[in-house]
């Protein structure tokens, strides 16, 4: 049986594809966390359809990103999410 694992996603060169693969992940029973950066998440219809899956998979996103609607996280929080994490990816 394998381990349920903390993964921490850093979405920071496509948006999309990270919340693709965020949602992907849980199907595997890991905990997921994902962290938008670099930019505000475009409002493309790609982007819609991905952030639905969010929502399936219960994955709450937050940004590093300030003035956003999603949480903020700042760069301490980011830090010790980090750590705490069994992984980190990033995209």
């Amino acid at each position: 049986m394998q381990k349920r694992k903390s993964i921490l996603l850093l979405a920071r060169a496509d948006h999309a594809e990270a919340m693709r693969v965020a949602a992907g992940l849980t199907i595997f029973g890991h905990q997921v966390r994902l962290v938008f950066m670099t930019a505000p998440v475009a409002e493309t219809p790609e982007n819609v359809r991905h952030a639905e899956l969010l929502e399936l998979s219960d994955i709450q996103p937050e940004t590093t990103v300030s003035g956003q609607e999603l949480p903020h996280v700042g760069a301490a929080a980011l830090s010790l999410a980090m750590i705490k994490s069994d992984a980190v990816i990033s995209l």
